[in-house]
């Protein structure tokens, strides 16, 4: 009898100790929570990854100066990827199997995330708010994606036929990059201006890299486009720009969030104003009439000892949702626990401008609102209210 009751307790034991393994949960401490985050620090959008880096550092720090989450401090661990897949996915190797990370946070870049996700996903590690507005972020629907980025479809399927109406164009056409991107603004583009019973006039393409746009804009010049959907970037949105500029063609320009960043005025010069964006948060100047932005840009500039760009904010909405999130998860913070308050989450608008962000069980792209910014006098301004499909 004895012998029977001590190997019950023996297997009571066992099956102890594996329940307890079991609800170990990776990347979670009694006074720690280890987020990771893939930037490019390296590569062709290094600048945009250090923006990203440093928001996340700003917030994260305020959350564990006012005590961190439920006694858990944020430990942000950033690796390279250098805007390379094969290194994101490294990368995302390092900070899975052997950072541990709780959660993947702010990943920049489409191809990227692509390539890293599968090496999350088999740890059941979120990729949570990845800085892209790929609609891969969160379709086909996985548990353990969060995208907060409205696409690149959507914004112009939104924006583009509403200002062929506001501005009364007859003739919209499209320049695009010929690759994913470029594609997904001009689809969205067609789409959009198929609901009021309207076609392109025109449609051009460039190879990504082209620095020469001449040929581009005299075939729209010739078509009488008097508005350009621009399917660019940066170096694109300014040649394209100031090679129309410089032949006396003035149409309404329209870019995606993609070209909605300073870099266009202050390398493009005045010959950007005019130039109309979709976006979903505005950029953070230091004078900015906003008493709270205003103060927030100054404190970023204060610590870093650089201006704020819209990709800084990106950094900083990511860790603020993410710890609302887990401190509605509770002192028990696991991967289901997390995705048990994040499908209940409502993120109300901010200093920043952002709209309402939603998600649910079945919803886990917060908002789908796109609203338009242009610039003007050589600064972005605020246009127009959000706009809902």
């Amino acid at each position: 009898m004895n012998r029977r009751v001590r190997a019950a307790m023996a297997v009571a034991a066992v099956l102890a100790l594996g329940a307890g393994a079991a609800q170990a949960q990776q990347g979670v401490s009694k006074n720690e929570i280890v987020v990771g985050s893939i930037q490019d620090l390296s590569g062709p959008l290094a600048g945009y990854g250090k923006q990203v880096r440093m928001g996340m550092m700003l917030r994260a720090e305020e959350i564990n100066e006012q005590g961190g989450i439920g006694g858990r401090k944020i430990k942000l661990l950033v690796e390279d990827s250098g805007y390379d897949p094969k290194k994101a996915v490294l990368a995302a190797q390092k900070l899975v199997n052997q950072d541990k990370i709780f959660i993947m946070a702010g990943h920049i870049g489409t191809a990227q995330n692509n390539a890293a996700m599968p090496v999350q996903f088999e740890k059941n590690i979120i990729n949570f708010m990845p800085v892209t507005a790929a609609r891969e972020m969160y379709e086909p629907f996985n548990r353990l994606k969060y995208s907060f980025a409205v696409p690149y479809y959507d914004q112009m399927k939104l924006m583009v036929p509403k200002m062929v109406k506001d501005k009364g164009a007859k003739k919209p056409c499209a320049i695009y990059q010929d690759d994913e991107f470029g594609l997904e603004v001009l689809r969205g583009a067609e789409d959009g201006l198929k609901g009021i019973n309207v076609a392109l006039a025109e449609k051009t393409s460039y190879k990504r890299g082209a620095t020469d746009f001449s040929s581009q804009v005299a075939k729209m010049k010739a078509a009488g486009c008097d508005l350009v959907v621009l399917g660019t970037i940066i170096r694109e949105t300014i040649g394209t720009i100031g090679e129309s500029r410089k032949t006396g063609f003035n149409p309404v320009f329209i870019g995606s969030s993609a070209a909605y960043t300073d870099l266009i005025h202050k390398l493009g010069g005045p010959a950007m104003n005019g130039l109309y964006a979709t976006m979903g948060a505005q950029h953070p100047y230091l004078d900015e009439a906003s008493q709270p932005l205003r103060f927030w840009a100054n404190k970023y500039k204060t610590k870093f000892n650089e201006d704020p760009t819209v990709f800084s904010v990106y950094g900083y909405v990511i860790i603020d949702a993410f710890a609302q999130a887990a401190t509605k998860a509770g002192a028990n913070l696991t991967t289901d626990s997390f995705i048990k308050a994040m499908d209940t989450m409502k993120f109300a608008p901010d200093m920043f401008g952002s709209a309402e962000a939603t998600y649910s069980p079945t919803k886990h792209l917060g908002s789908d609102s796109s609203r338009l910014s242009q610039i003007v006098d050589g600064r972005w301004k605020v246009v127009s209210e959000y706009v809902k499909p």
